[in-house]
């Protein structure tokens, strides 16, 4: 197992010896908040790097703000560098949420501009930890965002072996099983194509494609190739292919999925019929049975992170599955700017419940 490996040309000097000593000695004895003060340019970010490297824990680096933890991101990734250091922000360039606004009656439908980099980036960081322990993911609030079960996005990962008896037609089923989507002439990430007896998947979370060429009795070969130019860069033995996304449900889970939501839009609509509300019965009705038939065709809807609840198989009141989730029990979270960034988290949830009750009062929602 790696270990976390520290590469600075500095040492520690002065007040940061003390604290580094302090914060790691009472860490160790078990104590869960500590607070490391210091003016700008102190070197508080040196001092949490070299506590890093002494307690050898996986970690979570949370800012108030993109750009800070882009700069954090790069700062980590300069002490280690031979070690797993992710970014972990919002995927949106652009993002309208859906809305309502009783006293104008007006309804605003999401908008969003994904930027497909920092979603490789997202998944890229989250696989991290399934398969080491020295990871740092720097993230922003969206951190608190839901993002579906771990434990059924590690279930559906899909391994290949060289010598493996696969056929063809059983990968690709597979990979369509994963929301990836066949793509003959635009391969991109999320995408894989099939030509003959090789199939090339492009993973959502990586730079390279991967090329799996199949003989007569299974897998003959794996390499990674350059997805542009189709050059081998690398061969392996073994690769696990993850979800295209965090919200890839097995069938079983979202059949199951499907009825309960049901059940719930029954509950719903007699619930608003004996308010005499109509209109948002009707409303509620029409919305959800469309995003249903997309999941029993697709296995996927917009807006399908409203059905969570389901699709994780949480009961009513159990939190949603996070990025926190992701991480093994004894990870250290390190709160940078936490006179700003504490005090955001609750502001961003309780806007976010505020936000999304007015949708479920007037029916364009389930509770």
């Amino acid at each position: 197992m790696k270990k976390f490996e520290l590469h600075s040309e500095f040492t520690p000097k002065g007040d940061q010896v003390r604290a580094i000593d302090a914060l790691s000695e009472s860490m160790t004895a078990g104590n869960p908040h500590q607070v490391l003060m210091g003016v700008t340019g102190s070197g508080k970010t040196f001092t949490m790097a070299n506590v890093i490297a002494c307690i050898q824990r996986p970690v979570l680096v949370i800012s108030h703000n993109k750009t800070l933890a882009a700069q954090l991101y790069q700062e980590f990734r300069r002490f280690f560098p031979r070690n797993a250091v992710g970014y972990f922000v919002s995927y949106y360039d652009y993002y309208q949420p859906e809305a309502y606004i009783p006293a104008s009656n007006t309804y605003i439908a999401k908008e969003a501009t994904i930027n497909d980099e920092i979603d490789r980036m997202r998944l890229c960081a989250t696989n991290s930890l399934f398969q080491r322990r020295d990871v740092i993911i720097v993230a922003s609030v969206s951190c608190i965002y839901g993002i579906g079960a771990p434990e059924t996005y590690y279930s559906m990962s899909y391994r290949l072996a060289v010598g493996q008896a696969v056929s063809r037609k059983k990968i690709a089923e597979s990979l369509v099983g994963m929301q990836y989507e066949r793509q003959e002439d635009d391969f991109k990430r999320g995408t894989f194509r099939l030509r003959g007896n090789i199939i090339d998947i492009f993973p959502s979370y990586e730079d390279l494609a991967y090329r799996i060429e199949l003989g007569d009795t299974g897998v003959a070969a794996i390499s990674s190739i350059d997805s542009l130019l189709g050059r081998t860069v690398e061969t392996f033995d073994e690769i696990i292919i993850h979800p295209r996304t965090f919200f890839s449900t097995p069938r079983d889970v979202l059949n199951a999925s499907v009825g309960g939501i049901e059940k719930e839009l029954a509950e719903r609509i007699d619930f608003f019929r004996q308010q005499g509300k109509a209109v948002e019965a009707e409303r509620l009705e029409e919305r959800t049975l469309y995003d249903l038939e997309m999941l029993r065709e697709f296995g996927y809807c917009p807006g399908i992170e409203n059905y969570s609840l389901y699709l994780s198989q949480r009961r009513p009141g159990e939190p949603p599955y996070t990025l926190l989730d992701y991480f093994p029990r004894d990870f250290l979270t390190i709160i940078d700017e936490s006179h700003v960034t504490v005090p955001q988290v609750g502001g961003m949830y309780h806007g976010d419940r505020s936000r999304k009750l007015t949708l479920v009062e007037h029916g364009f929602r389930l509770p």
